[in-house]
This record gives structure tokens, C-alpha cells and sequence, in this order.
């Protein structure tokens, strides 16, 4: 199946980038401090799952500050995260929770100020008044800008499907040569957008990370996760990248390809070995006098069993050196 993938699916945030977000800016319009509320706001994210959630618990860490008790909790895929501080509800996600929630903004255009500097975007929501959008970074992988320009070169489409806004997600896509980019996007969708892929009668790899990919690697053709993501997403996947370096999946579709043609290759030795062979040893062409020893015709067997497994070991030495032509 590797070797028939035209399409690969890639997740952004701890796939296509490293998924070590650090908060790079504010745009703070409550009456707290941006240390206050940051205290807030990852207070809340140490309790969450997603990737982003790090970058303030990171800040917490590295400020020595202490975590708030957070109460009723609730963890929504493809949006964010909810939970109450002193009585008060804290609503912090994209900008599909606004929505979620009828919460009406206001700043629409610094979001997109963020967002075109690559940002993932954190809005901090409390007593349904906006108290601040956070901007994220992130770190693109090594290679990955070589990877997806061999793969392109290769006629192999590549797709970014994220949950992330789309400038946010263009902006990283133009940098590292994806030219599709499906943002906005909740994990059920990411399922749906992969099977609508495969009725357009693609090979779909996806490669991801995250629990919210964890229904988009199950409904593709192969599911890749890297080694960091997790174990629910590693569960739903075909293979694991254990150096978290995409340039495997290039080593992927190589050992396939070469797989495919060396059973190939042994197909076609052994039934034209059978076809020629065969009719000689059982005498249908003793009239004429062309035969052959019974003995002779047992060894001869065993030569051609041995031909194939010879030719099968040849894929012990593909290098992966030079992985340029796929």
C-alpha cells in the first residue's frame, strides 16, 4: 500500500513542527498583568491535553509560580478547554470556541495580526467577555522544508490538516512548500476530510501526532505517528517513526516500492523457471529428446527457491543515503 500513496496528510503542531510552543505574544485587554494572567490562563492549560497547553505550563515552571485550583474541567477536541477559577468560568481556545459558546469578537483583526506572523492563536475568555488572545509559536522540524520538496517532486501531494486558523496555517505551509492547506478543522472532520480523499480514488498516508488525530490516522490507508505523539495516536497508526524525523517516511515509500518490484521480479523468474522447467521433467518432450534426470530436475528446483531468496536479500542493501528518487 506504501508504495501506491499519492496523497500524505500532515498535522501541523508536533508533526510538521516540533510541538515545543512558547508563548511569543499578548495582546492583553483585562485588568490583570500579563504574569496574572498568565497564572490564569495555564493554570488551566496544565489540566488539558493538547500540545499547546505545554507553552504555559512551561512559563508557569520557569516563573516558579504557583498553579490555581481549577475546578470542572472539560476538555473539548477541536476547540479547547474549559474550567472554573474562584467561581468565575475560563474559556480558552481557538476561535471556533467563541462560537461554541455565542461569545461575540471584537478582535478580529488582531487575531489575524498574530496569525500572519505564524502564530497559533489562545483566546482567554471570562464572563463571556474576551480578556486576551495569546499568539503560540512553534519550530518547524528539521528537513521537513526537504522532505515535502521531494515528495512534491515525486508528483506525491502533500495536505496540511490542522485545527489551527488559516492564516496561522498558510504561513507555515508557504514556509516548508505545502501548497493544500485544510484549517479550521475539529478531529471528527479530519476523518471525514481523509475519507473524502480516498473517494477520490487517493492512497492516503496520514501522519500525525495528537489524540485528535487519532480518527484521521485509523481512516487512512496508512497511519504514520511520530515517537513523541501519543499512545492512543501511536494505537491507531500503521507505523511509527521512532527518530521523529519525516525523512522516514521517504525510506517508507523506498522500501515499498523496491519490495514491490523484487516480489515482482521473483514472480516472474519462478513461473518462467516453472513454465520452461516443468513440461522437461515430467517427459513431455522426451520424444523429440529433450529430457532431464529426476534427480538433476530436484536439485534444479531447489536452485530456483534459492535464485528467490537471493533475490530478496538484495533488499538488505538500499541505501538510505541517498534518498532523493523515491
Amino acid at each position: 500500500m506504501l508504495g501506491k500513496v499519492n496523497t500524505i496528510v500532515f498535522d501541523k503542531t508536533g508533526t510538521l513542527t516540533y510541538g515545543k510552543l512558547k508563548i511569543a505574544e499578548i495582546l492583553n485587554y483585562s485588568e490583570m498583568n500579563d504574569k496574572e494572567l498568565l497564572q490564569l490562563v495555564g493554570s488551566i492549560e496544565s489540566k488539558g491535553t493538547h500540545p499547546i497547553g505545554k507553552a504555559f505550563t512551561d512559563y508557569i515552571e520557569q516563573n516558579k509560580m504557583q498553579i490555581l485550583q481549577v475546578q470542572e474541567v472539560e476538555n473539548i477536541a477541536g476547540y479547547g478547554i474549559v474550567g472554573k477559577v474562584e467561581n468565575k468560568k475560563i474559556i480558552l481556545g481557538n476561535s471556533k470556541i467563541l462560537e461554541k459558546y455565542n461569545i461575540e469578537n471584537k478582535h478580529f483583526e488582531d487575531e489575524k495580526k498574530l496569525a500572519e506572523n505564524g502564530n497559533s492563536i489562545v483566546y482567554a475568555v471570562k464572563d463571556k467577555e474576551i480578556i486576551a488572545i495569546i499568539g503560540v509559536n512553534d519550530i518547524v522540524r528539521e528537513n521537513t522544508k526537504e522532505v515535502i520538496s521531494i515528495l512534491n517532486k515525486n508528483k506525491i501531494q502533500t495536505i496540511m490538516l490542522t485545527g489551527d486558523n488559516k492564516e496561522t496555517a498558510e504561513s507555515i505551509a508557504k514556509e516548508i512548500g505545502i501548497t493544500k492547506v485544510i484549517s479550521n478543522v475539529i478531529p471528527s472532520e479530519k476523518a471525514k476530510t481523509i475519507k473524502d480523499l480516498k473517494t477520490e480514488n487517493r492512497y492516503v498516508m496520514m501522519c500525525g501526532d495528537g489524540i485528535n488525530d487519532s480518527p484521521a490516522l485509523a481512516s487512512s490507508d496508512i497511519g504514520v505517528s511520530v515517537n513523541s505523539g501519543t499512545d492512543i495516536a501511536m494505537d491507531s497508526s500503521d507505523v511509527i517513526l521512532t527518530k521523529n524525523d519525516l525523512g522516514s517516511i521517504l525510506k517508507l515509500i523506498k522500501i515499498s516500492k523496491k519490495t514491490i518490484r523484487n516480489i515482482k521480479q521473483n514472480l516472474f523468474w519462478a513461473f518462467f523457471y516453472n513454465i520452461l522447467m516443468i513440461p522437461i521433467a515430467i517427459g513431455l518432450l522426451k520424444p523429440i529428446g529433450i529430457w532431464i534426470n529426476p534427480m538433476i530436475a530436484s536439485l534444479a528446483m531447489v536452485f530456483s527457491s534459492i535464485t528467490v531468496i537471493l533475490n530478496a536479500l538484495r533488499l538488505r542493501k538500499i541505501k538510505f543515503i541517498e534518498i532523493i528518487n523515491v
